[in-house]
């Protein structure tokens, strides 16, 4: 292994590394919802990428929304029907604590309308 002769000094030690310099990272705005995100990556806001729902949530809204056309089944093995099994019920328990929030918001209008 090679092991320099003398130790590099602070001013050459700075020359070297004078092009070092941070970039700033690109970002655009989402076409849906208008929000700032990072080139390339899944918007945090409304959780699309290029115009399609990424997020289980929005796949599911969008489902519902369209029918579906006649695709050729394919294979499920037990490991993924487990992992649906699990997916489907998390998206049930985030539209259960939804349905609760919006009661609670429902109830404290009528309260303060009171």
């Amino acid at each position: 292994m090679a092991v320099p002769k003398k130790r590099t000094g602070h001013s050459a030690q700075g020359h070297r590394r004078s092009n070092w310099k941070a970039t700033k990272p690109e970002t655009t705005k989402c076409p849906n919802c208008g929000a700032t995100v990072l080139t390339h990556t899944v918007c945090t806001a409304c959780g699309t990428y290029k115009g399609q729902p990424v997020s289980l949530k929005d796949k599911a809204e969008l489902s519902a929304k369209a029918p579906e056309a006649a695709k050729p089944v394919k294979k499920v093995t037990k490991k993924a029907e487990k992992v649906e099994e699990v997916k489907a019920e998390e998206t049930k328990a985030e539209v259960v604590e939804e349905e609760a929030k919006a009661e609670e918001k429902t109830a404290e209008t009528e309260d303060k309308a009171e």
